[in-house]
């Protein structure tokens, strides 16, 4: 009996030292290296891959003052709902450094930071700062890109004859979506008229022109051709028409708009019109569309073709419609290949172009259909990463170009009534009562031992 008793007590201990070890073990690991994973359904306490793009492009620290009280009647604990907020971005740039003040105690310093609200915060990175007054991913993720950026980008568009506003919100123009993530990015925007505008500034990062819908004067058509031959960046959205006076900017470019629509016989399956060209896969050499997976659309896009010179260097951004066509004619509600008449597929819309000038690298963008930034249509599959790439290229900014983030899942969990009850149950009767029994039969087996 002393035997048994001892044999089990011995067990027992080495249970005990065994268990012991590995908890040692385990904690000293954890220590040493540091793994997490998010299991929750929506990601939600992990960064979207745009935001951790952006943190590895910040080679320096990020100085973020937060100016809030330790309570507020509205919000309660701030600074812990900040802190516990900006963990999520140290997790990925640890010289992220965070600090607080209280307004309340240190006015001084408050009124010298120019903060008006509570909670309000200074961000500082590479000598440049800007105030928070809200904060959630996108804006703080949107404001480190601003900061980023190595010089004050202004991005201006072409107006004064109907053309498409980066900052207008008709469902034509293209400030709803894409001129706003261009602001969000950290881009200037401003118009230009060239009727007014001695020339085209050359502050102008990047000059974006749409389809003109009344004829440029021959003196806007040269000032534009002047902006080129000086090496200045461009993106062009051509529309499906006449081209209204940009005639010489397209033999300038040495380009080929011959008329016509892209029929696609592929966006049928996917219940678009055939008259919406489908981008699907992309060159990869390209820093555009490099690991660009994304599915964009093209609106009543027109064909791009190019007379191969010493000065360009062409690089395909986007083909589509492999088994479509370019129509010559309008489109019918179920458009077919006329041989006598229709250029069979594949079609390019969607070119950038680049030379050495002025000891400097020119870079120009043009793409045959300007919709698909509208704000119609940018909302759909991958349009505004794509044109954010594309002025992120002309404007030198190839370390910013990122996807966007990802759409946000549904999270919210539904349950009838039938099912609330059967967990309620569950949890209060079906749980303790098949505790009890294990715990029974575990008394009973060792009894019987």
């Amino acid at each position: 009996m002393r035997k048994l008793i001892a044999s089990r007590m011995l067990r027992n201990l080495l249970s005990v030292l065994l268990l012991s070890g590995i908890a040692f073990g385990l904690g000293y690991l954890a220590t040493r290296y540091h793994a997490q994973r998010d299991i929750t359904f929506n990601a939600s306490n992990s960064l979207e891959p745009g935001s951790v793009e952006v943190l590895r492009q910040l080679s320096g620290p990020v100085n973020i003052t937060v100016y809030a009280t330790e309570q507020d009647a509205r919000l309660g604990d701030i600074r812990k709902i900040i802190r516990n907020f900006m963990s999520l971005y140290q997790r990925y740039k640890p010289d992220i450094k965070l600090v607080f003040i209280d307004p309340e105690k240190e006015p001084e310093k408050t009124r010298a930071a120019r903060v008006q609200l509570n909670g309000e915060l200074v961000v500082e990175y590479a000598g440049r700062s800007e105030h928070l007054t809200q904060l959630n991913e996108q804006i703080l993720t949107g404001t480190l890109l601003h900061l980023a950026h190595t010089r004050d980008q202004i991005v201006m568009y072409l107006d004064g004859h109907g053309e498409r506003k980066l900052d207008g919100i008709a469902n034509h123009d293209l400030g709803s979506v894409f001129g706003a993530k261009l602001e969000q990015n950290g881009f200037r925007i401003a118009s230009l008229n060239l009727a007014l505008a001695q020339d085209v500034p050359r502050n102008a990062s990047v000059l974006v022109i749409t389809q003109p819908q009344a004829d440029l004067l021959p003196g806007e058509a040269d000032k534009l051709l002047r902006y080129v031959e000086r090496g200045g960046n461009l993106l062009w959205l051509v529309d499906a028409g006449p081209l209204r006076g940009l005639e010489h900017l397209a033999e300038k470019l040495d380009l080929l708009l011959p008329p016509g629509i892209v029929v696609d016989p592929a966006s049928t399956g996917m219940n678009a019109p055939a008259t919406w060209s489908l981008g699907a896969g992309y060159p990869p050499q390209h820093p555009i569309t490099r690991n660009f997976n994304l599915i964009t659309a093209f609106p009543s896009a027109r064909p791009l073709v190019w007379s191969e010179n010493q000065e360009w260097q062409y690089h395909v951004l986007v083909e589509v419609a492999a088994r479509g066509w370019v129509s010559r004619n309008p489109p019918a509600p179920q458009p077919r290949f006329d041989k006598q008449h229709d250029t069979p597929g594949p079609a390019v819309i969607a070119l950038a172009l680049q030379r050495n000038i002025n000891d400097r690298e020119q870079r120009i963008v043009v793409v045959g259909s300007g919709a698909f930034l509208a704000n119609s249509f940018a909302g759909n599959g991958g349009n505004v990463d794509l044109g954010i790439n594309m002025v992120n290229w002309l404007a030198s900014e190839e370390r910013l170009i990122t996807l966007q983030p990802r759409a946000t899942k549904d999270s919210n969990l539904v349950l009838g009534k039938t099912q609330l009850t059967v967990i309620g149950v569950g949890f209060l009767v079906g749980l303790p009562l098949l505790l009890s029994v294990v715990g029974g039969l575990m008394w009973w087996r060792r009894r019987r031992a």
